[in-house]
């Protein structure tokens, strides 16, 4: 039955429709329009043509707080928005104005781009607490009705268990924008992703994943946009249904979803997993005098957290309305408790999982949306939510244990099955290297899985993701090359960004022609990435840091979508010898089941009178004592990993047998001589890898003998 309505002299035809599925459904006979506005008094739909000319349609049916109608003859493509009228009370959390074009927060595709003017604001510039009524449609994208019946053939997802995982954190734009073997029209994109130029490079690396910075449709910030940058990396989300417009080379009119689909299906064909960051904890609409572009201009008091009046004179605390609480530096929180909000981030979650196929995820500043009551709960809605959901929790979850508070930091805290991106092993094992750590005591820990962080509650080694670079920071080759950061460009003098880098510039700052500091800068690079691939846990490297790619000692380039954070593809300065290091780690670990071991090490025989599964060596060729644990000028250790037999069995029960493994690692200025141990720990072997200037691969290794270990250098011996 249709129901009529006028509005603005205009007579239009809308459907009852239904309440679900949120969002824009498309069906042969009509298209069904369902959004959360539950104080709103009216809701309309609003679409556009190739002209950007209007015809709003307003919702007739209001069912538990969701406004919905049907519209016959709306088409896969269209465009369109809302416009939701009620209640103008900031103070009290109400910010309706029918004036500003909202994007539906489940839709599935958004075409255009914000455009920074003062209609996108919901209040008067200079007057917060007057209504604008100033249109914003000229100014903001629209939502696009999708339909993708995409044919995902016999795509499966690889499921690596997770001690064989190697992360590769990348950006979708920067990993191929400056490639010379991708095709021109497709760098930048999801596409270029899909072309064996990134898949076969990644394979041939070592890597099992990728993680990719986020790919929801997010915008730029308008004061980033002001000083004429925009939001490179991505965290400043707004539609979390929607692949990122601008990374799809065959356009934003629903044809992102279908590009984004066949590269994922690329990825698995080449044994590839497909990780998203995402990043739910806030939203592109910022602080109470940011835009009005969905969420707040729907139901502004459900979907945003607020400061909370201490009680006073025996009375309930009441939150502070129009007062955001912010534990994400980004103006606003995401309340995760709030029925609606929980509500779609799970369904985002399973979108992802069920109809684009991802493999898992990586939940930015996870610790905002552990709060209840604004305390960090680790039995919260959404954990236990995704802990008991059929989908997701078998998925892989990978936490960012911390926000922008200090109590915040959570690192070690996380229940399973979820893992946790350990930040302690990034600044021990850089304190190390750089020769600022206290001993070896600290760094033996790290190497060895994290038990401090992890073994207490029953998780294993490889609840712990090991890196040593982000996005977020220094890339490796400025980690061995620069002090101090240096980031003029982002327009903030030079404020913005750490400065607890924990970096060593070998001598001289920044980039130089001494042959001398360069040898040495190469050396700790692959130094560096050769500990975390030998280091218990699951190893993530960042896109490039193998090539040597420089931001010129900026670390917080989230603004620079430009050559500073593109990978530079050409081989003249590509570091192929920390790439062929990097490379080789890998294989290592690939082939060998000691290098990535599910179990604690114990430091006992895994069988009745055999030898220790873990030894950790003094260079005179002894195990460590308590006294040398306790020197902290200690900075070259060897790390004997026994294969005969491991503690884990293989898939049938079977007892699973491997080489042993010698690692050593000197991070001192100084050659150290080096006793390899004459007893049962080692008989023969040779060496596999090095970094070791004067010791080439395949040099034998007997015990009792000696060798010169270079200063700061890598050498693994593995047994013949």
């Amino acid at each position: 039955m249709t129901t009529t309505w006028t509005h603005h002299g205009e007579t239009m035809n809308v459907w009852p429709g239904r309440h679900y599925p949120l969002g824009a459904t498309w069906s042969q006979e009509a298209t069904n329009f369902a959004v959360y506005a539950p104080a709103a008094e009216a809701v309309w739909v609003c679409l556009f043509d190739d002209d950007g000319a209007e015809v709003r349609h307003q919702l007739t049916e209001h069912s538990l707080g969701v406004w919905h109608g049907a519209l016959p003859g709306v088409r896969p493509g269209t465009l369109y928005g809302y416009r939701a009228h009620g209640p103008w009370d900031p103070a009290a959390g109400l910010r309706f104005n029918a004036a500003k074009l909202l994007l539906d927060p489940y839709g599935k595709a958004v075409s255009g781009d914000l455009v920074v003017d003062d209609a996108i604001f919901g209040y008067t510039m200079g007057a917060p607490d007057k209504l604008s009524d100033l249109d914003s449609a000229p100014y903001v994208p629209r939502s696009v009705v999708v339909y993708d019946d995409f044919q995902w053939g016999a795509d499966t997802s690889p499921r690596r268990r997770w001690r064989d995982t190697v992360i590769y954190e990348m950006h979708v734009k920067g990993m191929t924008q400056l490639h010379d073997r991708v095709p021109a029209e497709l760098r930048g994109t999801y596409a270029g992703l899909a072309t064996p130029a990134v898949t076969d490079y990644l394979r041939d690396l070592g890597v099992t994943a990728v993680e990719l910075l986020p790919v929801h449709q997010f915008f730029s910030e308008p004061a980033l946009a002001a000083n004429g940058l925009v939001n490179y990396w991505g965290y400043n989300s707004l539609g979390f249904f929607a692949p990122h417009n601008a990374y799809s080379a065959s356009g934003d009119r629903g044809q992102q979803v279908t590009e984004f689909k066949q590269m994922v299906k690329a990825f698995h064909e080449a044994g590839l997993e497909v990780i998203l960051d995402v990043v739910y904890n806030h939203t592109a609409e910022a602080g109470p005098l940011g835009p009005t572009l969905s969420f707040r201009g729907l139901d502004d008091l459900g979907y945003y957290q607020r400061v909370v009046h201490p009680p006073a004179g025996g009375h309930d605390a009441r939150p502070m309305q129009d007062t955001y609480w912010d534990v994400t530096g980004c103006g606003n929180t995401v309340d995760a408790t709030h029925t609606q909000s929980l509500r779609m981030i799970l369904d985002s979650l399973r979108y992802w999982v069920n109809e684009m196929h991802v493999d898992g995820f990586r939940f930015d500043l996870m610790s905002a949306l552990t709060r209840t009551n604004q305390v960090v709960d680790m039995g919260s809605h959404l954990i236990t939510a995704i802990g008991q959901d059929p989908v997701l929790r078998h998925i892989k979850l990978i936490a960012e244990p911390w926000d922008a508070s200090m109590d915040g930091y959570r690192v070690g805290q996380f229940p399973p099955p979820w893992i946790e991106w350990n930040d302690q092993f990034r600044d021990t094992v850089r304190d190390f290297w750089r020769g600022q750590a206290a001993g070896v005591r600290t760094v033996a820990t790290r190497l060895a899985g994290s038990s401090d962080l992890y073994a207490d509650d029953g998780r294993s080694p490889y609840a712990s993701v090991n890196f040593i670079t982000a996005h977020d920071g220094f890339t490796l080759r400025d980690l061995v090359s620069y002090n101090h950061k240096h980031n003029e460009a982002n327009g903030e003098h030079n404020r913005d960004g750490t400065d607890n880098n924990r970096s060593w510039n070998c001598g001289v700052e920044g980039e130089t022609d001494d042959e001398a500091i360069i040898a040495v800068r190469r050396r700790q690079a692959a130094n560096l990435m050769a500990t975390l691939c030998f280091s218990s846990g699951v190893p993530m490297l960042t896109a490039g840091d193998e090539r040597g790619r420089t931001q010129g000692g900026n670390n917080n380039a989230y603004g620079q979508d430009n050559e500073t954070s593109w990978i530079d593809w050409q081989p003249d300065d590509a570091w192929l010898d920390v790439y062929e290091i990097t490379k080789t780690a890998l294989r290592l670990r690939r082939e060998h089941p000691v290098l990535r071991q599910r179990h604690w090490f114990v430091g006992r025989p895994t069988i009745k009178g055999g030898i220790k599964d873990l030894v950790w060596v003094h260079p005179s060729g002894r195990e460590m004592s308590t006294d040398d644990w306790n020197d902290d000028s200690c900075r070259t250790v060897g790390m004997f990993l026994n294969g005969a037999p491991l503690r884990h069995p293989g898939p049938r029960g079977e007892q699973v047998r491997d080489k042993s493994f010698m690692i050593w690692f000197n991070a001192s200025s100084d050659d150290e001589k080096l006793t390899l141990p004459d007893n049962q720990w080692v008989h023969h072997g040779e060496v596999v890898l090095s970094t070791n200037d004067a010791i080439a691969v395949g040099t034998p290794a007997v015990a009792g003998s000696t060798l010169l270990l270079q200063a700061h250098s890598v050498l693994v011996l593995r047994q013949t």
